[in-house]
């Protein structure tokens, strides 16, 4: 882009212009190269009812132009008009002094042929006739540009090509991040980050649509109205993503003021568009860069190239135009914001993969505690003792124990499996401790929703702590209760155990293998939107497991 637009700023200047003078009537004679004009205005402030009036410019043509090769005249003027080269008419603009009773016609922005043998070296004089039946107080200097007339029409051609090239790249990333908000729609600065890339999409597309389309001048202010309220929402949007990224104390109340402060910019002085849209970019950069140093305090990740990034967008806009200081600097903070989001979805993947590899260490763990030779021996010596006093209790406590087994197999390398199936593991285990420990053990259950899902082994491992850790009651029986509720808010899951006493403290709980097991499934399938806590009661035990919406 920097290349584009700086091939015509470095040519050699063709020609030197003079202050523009207006005068209001209409009269022939007014396009002579040699009229005094001495007694014209300077400035005219208002011209109603689409009157006519007439401009003269001043111009010096530095060098004639080559052979074969025509001078061109490109115009941005707020009107419909006639162009006059030293008394020649040279090109129109739509119908002035008619734009009341015809229809619109004529752009925005123009280009016009010059004789060539009105293009020799010296001075020259542009006049305008003109009408501005629909903007009849904006009067002023006007655009103007002379140049060789090939170079005026393909140099725009070729810039606004890379531009919308450079704009189709953000309306791409604008949707893949929309689709990855939409995998996942937790991720706000996902979100952001995707609203941003297409609204700056929507003002590059805006700034340039005047090569492409004809916009006739009293349709100008709509497309500045549409520029300056794009240019308020991305000046909204980044320092809240920066906000998401570094965040500090308050944010919410220092966000309230900054839109505040914007929507006092946006109001104040509206309908000087370009000071409007400085003031905004001035703001943006300046909340952006408490934000970052904030996060530099911090010791946040990115925070120091995103206060680089700004420092040179300071820097870009000191020594360039608006327009060129613009898009070059939003380019720029768009690509850190793309940069911070790239840094939070690699936290997010390193964190899940570790989750993954925590839970296939302690599902082996807990798969071996299982099958380790001290739980087989003890539950063989009890299969024994149940075959020689009683031989069908013995074969029902080998069905269960190939029972247990085999769900046990089933399940091990699911991420989520239904809950009923998680309920007949917990029975079945029940059923084989009944014959090892020769306690009643009972199971009940409320409210259970037979089609929720619920990652494996962890009421199973909820009820072998229970085992472990209690003692019968008085009649040598132990029972345990899931109940289940559901909200807007969170689901959750209840698991209670009546029982006599309770043979260890909380902390070796919580530190023990089966704990760390379901803190470790419940971050594999549901990252952090879930709670687990464990507590003794007076009857006895109460873990609950919350998983919110």
């Amino acid at each position: 882009m920097l290349l584009v637009t700086s091939c015509s700023q470095n040519k050699e200047p063709f020609f030197t212009r003079y202050r523009t003078v207006f005068q209001i009537g209409d009269q022939p004679e007014w396009a002579a190269k040699d009229l005094n004009a001495r007694h014209w205005e300077n400035r005219i402030a208002l011209v109603p009812d689409g009157q006519i009036f007439w401009s003269r410019t001043k111009i010096d043509i530095l060098k004639a132009p080559e052979t074969l090769k025509p001078y061109g005249l490109r115009l941005e003027v707020y009107g419909e008009y006639e162009v006059f080269w030293d008394g020649v008419l040279i090109g129109k603009n739509g119908n002035p002094g008619q734009e009341a009773d015809l229809p619109p016609e004529g752009k925005l922005w123009t280009t016009f042929t010059i004789p060539a043998h009105l293009t020799h070296a010296g001075e020259h004089v542009m006049a305008l006739r003109l009408s501005n039946y629909y903007y009849p107080d904006h009067i002023g200097n006007y655009g103007l540009k002379i140049d060789y007339y090939d170079d005026l029409l393909t140099d725009r051609l070729i810039q606004n090509s890379y531009m919308h090239i450079f704009a189709g790249a953000f309306l791409i990333t604008a949707i893949y991040f929309l689709f990855l908000f939409l995998g996942n729609k937790k991720e706000y600065p996902a979100l952001i980050f995707s609203i941003s890339c297409l609204l700056f999409f929507g003002l590059t597309m805006t700034h340039f649509v005047k090569t492409t389309v004809p916009i006739h001048y009293s349709l100008h202010v709509i497309r500045l109205e549409v520029i300056t309220s794009l240019m308020f929402g991305i000046s909204f949007l980044i320092p809240l993503y920066f906000s998401m990224q570094f965040p500090y104390p308050k944010w919410k109340l220092f966000l309230g003021v900054y839109t505040a402060i914007l929507l006092f910019i946006f109001s104040i002085e509206h309908h000087l568009f370009d000071y409007t849209i400085l003031n905004m970019t001035l703001s943006l950069l300046l909340f952006s860069l408490c934000i970052a140093v904030f996060g530099i305090y911090k010791k946040a990740k990115g925070a120091l190239l995103v206060l680089l990034t700004l420092l040179l967008c300071i820097f870009i806009r000191h020594y360039v135009s608006l327009n060129i200081s613009l898009f070059t600097g939003f380019s720029l903070i768009l690509l850190n914001m793309l940069y911070l989001l790239s840094l939070r979805i690699k936290e997010q993947r390193l964190a899940y993969e570790n989750s993954l590899v925590q839970s296939t260490r302690l599902r082996l763990e807990l798969l071996k505690k299982n099958i380790q030779p001290h739980f087989l021996m003890n539950t063989l010596t009890s299969l024994i003792d149940w075959i020689e006093e009683s031989p069908k209790k013995g074969v029902l406590f080998i069905e269960a124990l190939a029972k247990e087994f085999d769900l046990l197999n089933q399940i091990e390398n699911k991420t989520l499996i239904p809950i009923t199936q998680e309920i007949e593991l917990c029975r079945t285990h029940l059923e084989i401790m009944e014959y090892r420990k020769e306690v009643n053990y009972s199971w009940e259950e409320e409210g259970i929703h037979t089609n929720e899902k619920i990652p494996p082994g962890i009421l199973h491992t909820l009820l072998e702590n229970g085992i472990t850790h209690s003692l019968p009651l008085k009649d040598n029986s132990i029972t345990f209760k899931l109940i289940f509720e559901l909200n807007d808010q969170y689901k959750s899951y209840t698991f209670l155990t009546f029982a006599g006493a309770v043979q260890s403290e909380p902390r070796n709980r919580a530190n023990g293998t089966g704990f760390k097991y379901i803190k470790a499934r419940l971050t594999e399938s549901y990252q952090s939107k879930w709670d687990f806590t464990s507590e003794p009661t007076g009857h006895g035990w109460k873990n609950t497991i919350k998983l919110y919406s």
